[in-house]
């Protein structure tokens, strides 16, 4: 199954560097919310299932994620800011841990958790394009999306196909 969209992702780049888009793009890069949260999830998910069609789908997914996690990570960097695996903001820094990841062990239960974080990350990465005005990162964003819409619909069809 071909768990990302058959497209190429635009070269990274930045109009110019910016803390403040580098804090925005922070927390799809490493909140709870984040591309290495999803990284995690799923690499947890892997371990515990032991369908391993379902396994093989989400490893493949995974893999989509560390390449969205990669590309915000290298836009952190060009845009002056380390890409530490913390959600940063002027007043605050928020580290990654953990706690961020569902142990879960029943099918329906991650998939409904993966419908419903795909269904977040869409939403933050709508939510970063409206407040953007670099035509580069916009790019990737979009592009991101992409994926993460696929991601969304394929969940969705594993969650109905056991019901």
């Amino acid at each position: 199954m071909n768990c990302r969209v058959n497209k190429p992702y635009p070269k990274i780049k930045v109009l110019k560097k910016s803390q403040k888009v580098a804090e925005i793009l922070s927390h799809l890069y490493a909140s709870n919310e984040g591309e290495l949260t999803a990284v995690l999830q799923y690499s947890y998910e892997t371990f515990v299932l032991e369908d391993t069609e379902l396994k093989e789908i989400i490893r493949q997914i995974s893999i989509v994620e560390m390449h969205h996690l990669s590309i915000l990570g290298q836009t952190i960097a060009l845009l002056g800011e380390s890409p530490c695996f913390a959600e940063k903001s002027k007043h605050h820094i928020c580290d990654w841990n953990g706690d961020f990841v569902y142990y879960d062990t029943d099918i329906k239960t991650i998939l409904d958790i993966n419908i419903e974080e795909e269904k977040k990350a869409i939403q933050n990465y709508q939510m970063v394009l409206t407040v953007l005005s670099d035509i580069y990162i916009e790019e990737s964003i979009k592009r991101i999306l992409e994926d993460e819409y696929l991601h969304l619909e394929i969940f969705m069809k594993l969650r109905q196909s056991l019901c």
